[in-house]
């Protein structure tokens, strides 16, 4: 899950929140830019006792890895989680170090229009199921922010509601949930149309594809159906898919980048007619 938004709105708050929500193990990795790989991933380290190289772990061998301002690390520390996030698992010293699981990654950024970030490279976007965007508060919401101990986070007082068993468990009976034909051609319409979009230098891949058909699924099982319908799918598209494409130089607005990219799915979704 990528969680963005401007600095100050609860995006650390809301990633630890869902982490704790998880009874399993958590870390929180603070992103800055000169952190190196072996800063997340862990490093060898030569034993005199042993003579020999033993490795020692870094915080991404855990079970939910809070991954915070991701975007003010350098590509070369943000690829460092390429292989974790696709395969479960790292390599350091030409060894392999499978991941506990469940795996989760919870990052969050700031809008690429600020100071100090690194944008994403698009192999890594490509491996976040969802981006959600958060944006300032309305303003009861803000007036109980003001009200609540001046913003304190009362984080300490949340109970997990799930085990890493349970998460494991529900991912398995995801995958049995039904999913019509008509369903699947709804989403390749749309992916297709993201490839063939004269604003559009990056389309959707067929990863993109598959995370939000495992998405819909979900929405479906947590509805507590074993079938899904066109609502399953069409409220997901943009979460999904808009993070994974990219504007080119047609492209005119006055919106914010990732703004961009959700105007444009909005508009290819809107043109796609929903199965009946």
């Amino acid at each position: 899950l990528l969680i963005e938004g401007v600095p100050g709105v609860g995006k650390t708050t809301l990633g630890q929140a869902l982490a704790r929500a998880i009874d399993c193990s958590f870390q929180r990795v603070q992103f800055t830019s000169d952190m190196l790989p072996s800063d997340v991933l862990g490093i060898s380290i030569y034993s005199a006792i042993e003579q020999q190289f033993e490795f020692k772990r870094g915080p991404v061998f855990t079970n939910v890895l809070l991954a915070d301002e991701i975007n003010r690390t350098t590509p070369k520390t943000q690829s460092a989680l390429l292989e974790a996030m696709n395969e479960g698992q790292v390599t350091v010293d030409a060894r392999s170090y499978p991941l506990p699981q469940p795996f989760l990654v919870i990052a969050t950024q700031n809008p690429v229009e600020h100071h100090g970030t690194y944008p994403l490279p698009e192999s890594q976007l490509d491996r976040f199921l969802m981006r959600v965007r958060m944006g300032y508060p309305e303003g009861d919401a803000e007036r109980e922010i003001l009200r609540s101990q001046a913003g304190t986070a009362q984080l300490e007082n949340l109970q997990p509601v799930l085990t890493g068993a349970d998460v494991l468990e529900m991912q398995q009976a995801v995958t049995e949930v039904r999913v019509d034909e008509s369903l699947v051609s709804y989403t390749l319409k749309i992916v297709r149309k993201t490839r063939q979009s004269e604003h559009l230098s990056l389309g959707v891949s067929p990863r993109g594809a598959q995370m939000l058909y495992r998405a819909a699924q979900a929405s479906a099982f947590l509805d507590g159906r074993n079938f899904c319908t066109p609502e399953d799918f069409k409220p997901l598209v943009i979460p999904v898919f808009a993070h994974r494409v990219a504007v080119n130089s047609l492209y005119s607005s006055t919106l914010k980048k990732s703004e961009q990219t959700e105007q444009v799915v909005r508009d290819i979704l809107e043109s796609v007619p929903v199965p009946v």
